[in-house]
């Protein structure tokens, strides 16, 4: 992934340095069991996956993603200087590439594109959903439209779900990052709050998770949306990568999960779609590159 001439966001706000993060006295807390860090991302990782409340896995805060009401917590402030080093400036990158190929995108639709704010930070911090911790994996707050991320997820992905490895898994974490800022396009669509007021109103929870399902394989295919009009403009894409891409999307489907965790698996708990599912709804962002292309609610979709 070659990202030399990408432009950088201004929106990342890196709260890395903030006295309250980290994984010590003031960080994550640790299970009754003694979790190390390790054993509480991977938690976290299947959570953020299968939509498993947190609290129930490591005693984490709830994240919002639909109902209720918000938290309105103001965000801690860093303690010392944002770290400048070549994780933020990825991260900026990606969020960059993000901004200019959807402010284009929504430009030809006749709509503005506000982009969204991306916070780094390590261990735990504020949002407008409630407390935001690592083992809860990367997310979008759509009450205060800020994409959150520990760059800790990136690492665990590597290594405990081998979804890519070395110099591959860059594009796997821009796919990671593309696919929250998908959730932050379908907001701007008017998506999230329809499907929010559904989901309320569904009969079951297995209704409801299929509801998030089509939400989630949706931000899926605009993360291959922008892959697709990010290569047209730059060509950034190297041998692999996509490969890598699905890989990832592979690792963190809800029956591979499922299988990890438990040995079975139960379709009607899912709520991010299929190891299939999330691979063919990327591809077919990638290969279409229109938000025409990414209609998950159309009858027969999955």
């Amino acid at each position: 992934m070659r990202m030399d001439d990408m432009p950088e966001s201004g929106n990342v706000e890196d709260r890395r340095g903030d006295g309250g993060g980290g994984f010590g006295g003031g960080g994550m807390p640790m299970g009754a069991g003694g979790l190390g860090i390790g054993g509480i991302i991977v938690l976290g990782l299947i959570g953020w996956a299968l939509g498993i409340d947190p609290r129930l896995l490591i005693g984490g805060a709830e994240i919002l993603t639909g109902g209720g009401q918000p938290q309105m917590q103001q965000p801690s402030r860093p303690t010392s200087a944002p770290i400048n080093d070549d994780m933020s400036r990825f991260v900026r990158q990606v969020l960059g590439s993000t901004e200019v190929q959807w402010k284009d995108i929504f430009q030809k639709e006749g709509q503005t594109y506000r982009a969204p704010k991306l916070v780094m930070f390590a261990g735990q911090t504020r949002s407008a959903c409630g407390l935001a911790q690592s083992a809860m994996g990367p997310f979008y707050c759509p009450n205060d439209r800020e994409v959150y991320l520990d760059t800790a997820f990136f690492n665990e992905l590597e290594r405990r779900f081998r979804g890519c490895s070395g110099k591959a898994c860059q594009f796997a974490q821009a796919y990671v990052i593309a696919h929250e800022v998908g959730h932050h396009v379908q907001n701007l669509l008017g998506i999230l709050p329809k499907v929010q007021q559904a989901q309320q109103q569904a009969s079951s929870k297995a209704e409801s998770n299929r509801l998030q399902v089509r939400v989630e394989l949706q931000a899926d295919c605009f993360a291959g949306v922008w892959a697709n009009h990010a290569e047209a403009q730059k060509s950034f894409l190297d041998p692999g990568d996509v490969d890598a891409a699905l890989q990832t999307a592979s690792a963190i489907g809800d029956d591979t999960l499922q299988r990890k965790a438990q040995g079975t698996v139960v379709p009607e708990s899912f709520t991010h779609g299929s190891a299939e599912q999330r691979k063919r709804w990327f591809m077919t962002g990638f290969r279409e590159g229109t938000l025409k292309a990414c209609n998950t609610f159309a009858a027969g979709a999955i």
